[in-house]
């Protein structure tokens, strides 16, 4: 008798089909980029593989470039280092967030308390708290035109909706507030201001803060003060912290010791919360949860926090005239504004240039593919202003970070590169 077949289950299908299925990122993922460390910063590391030295002038990492964290701040972590091995409080430890609260008030910032500072590991961690604690789906978050561009990579992983506001390079690429106001909406939450600004430099004088504030509290937004680079200032610049301006406008800033302390591997941050908190208790709480699912920031590093801040400000030694960074910047701004086609805002804060390029004189259309195109012929690696957010391909950010004989013959390297340099 022949054998009659049975039909395949239903649970065959299912776990045939399983079997083969294919994993896909998700769908929020979508159109989240992070072109610092993107995919010419890949060819990059392709190229070191192949045995070829690449000059990384993309990424504010100052320890390749020599400058380390000050001695005491070393040493108060190794003293401490026994005595960190367990789990602290979600939001830090109290001696750190102490200490965060007496700088605070040295820069006149309102309604701070011990409770209201967090600590995480880095700025981009509290970011990413922030932004998924306060956005809903298609809340929207106006963010400045260049960025720094985990603030628009954070707000679409949150599920809201990045706009971006209009920075003027003609005006020392300070915000343009009439741009600010066109792009506000009924579901505008919140606003960001980098400040000094990464990648331009440009460091807003308190005027500028007064009218983002004006506008903040007349439509009910949320300012986010991202404040990294405050103690990095060159020449006649002055920083105004943020929440010093208005203390009815609920207000969030970041800060850590990556850039002024040398120490971006510790991946110490924080962010208080001032001014008008009494209409955030929710949100706070929300904060609270996000904090607590991580249990605790890193906690030997905690320990650098009180020393650094209360101790001598050895940023300075690099910043004033005769400093390593001043003299830097210099360099590579008088050496890369003379080549032609290009101009550049001089810094007045950060350790970022951002030069404008002639794209016409060059025939330049796509400037990820300029930038890939340097990194292939004179192993010198930068960041397209696109990857900032820019909406035009005729900007790119260089570190000043290296020596300046260094940056000097990049400078020249980029010269005769352009020379030729026509993009089909």
């Amino acid at each position: 008798m022949s054998q009659v077949t049975q039909p395949e289950s239903i649970h065959t299908r299912l776990a045939t089909n399983r079997k083969n299925r294919r994993f896909r990122k998700a769908d929020k993922l979508a159109d989240v980029h992070y072109e610092i460390r993107g995919p010419v910063m890949q060819r990059a590391r392709r190229l070191e593989q192949e045995g070829h030295r690449v000059l990384k002038l993309n990424i504010g990492n100052t320890a390749p470039f020599g400058f380390e964290p000050p001695e005491t701040v070393l040493r108060a972590v190794i003293h401490e280092l026994p005595r960190s091995l367990g789990y602290e409080d979600s939001k830090g430890i109290y001696t750190a967030r102490s200490a965060i609260v007496h700088e605070c008030q040295r820069q006149h910032v309102r309604n701070v308390d011990v409770e209201h500072v967090y600590l995480g590991n880095g700025v981009s961690e509290l970011i990413m708290m922030v932004t998924q604690a306060l956005l809903n789906h298609d809340d929207e978050l106006l963010i400045p035109a260049p960025d720094y561009p985990l603030w628009t990579a954070a707000t679409l992983t949150a599920g809201g909706t990045p706009v971006h506001y209009r920075c003027d390079e003609q005006a020392d690429w300070y915000p343009d507030l009439e741009d600010i106001k066109a792009k506000t909406t009924k579901r505008t939450k919140g606003i960001v201001v980098i400040n000094p600004n990464n990648p331009t430099g440009a460091v807003y004088n308190q005027q500028v803060l007064r009218d983002i504030s004006v506008w903040a509290r007349k439509s009910g937004l949320v300012v986010l003060a991202d404040e990294i680079y405050s103690k990095i200032l060159y020449d006649d610049a002055k920083f105004y912290a943020m929440g010093s301006i208005d203390e009815d406008v609920f207000t969030i800033s970041f800060n850590g010791l990556s850039k002024a302390y040398h120490a971006p591997g510790f991946r110490v941050g924080w962010m208080v919360l001032s001014g008008a908190i009494g209409r955030a208790t929710s949100f706070i709480s929300g904060l609270d949860i996000l904090a607590s699912m991580r249990l605790c920031p890193n906690v030997p590093m905690q320990h650098a926090v009180q020393t650094a801040l209360g101790g001598y400000q050895t940023i300075q030694d690099y910043t004033r005239p005769g400093g390593l960074l001043y003299e830097q910047r210099n360099t590579a701004h008088e050496n890369l504004t003379s080549i032609p086609g290009i101009s550049c805002f001089k810094p007045k804060g950060s350790i970022f240039l951002f030069p404008k390029i002639d794209v016409q004189k060059y025939k330049i259309t796509d400037d990820e593919k300029f930038v890939l195109h340097l990194l292939n012929d004179r192993k010198i690696l930068v960041v397209q202003g696109t990857g900032f957010n820019y909406p035009e391909p005729d900007h790119f950010r260089v570190v000043f970070l290296s020596k300046s004989a260094e940056l000097v013959c990049a400078s020249e390297s980029i010269r005769s590169f352009l020379a030729t340099y026509r993009q089909s």
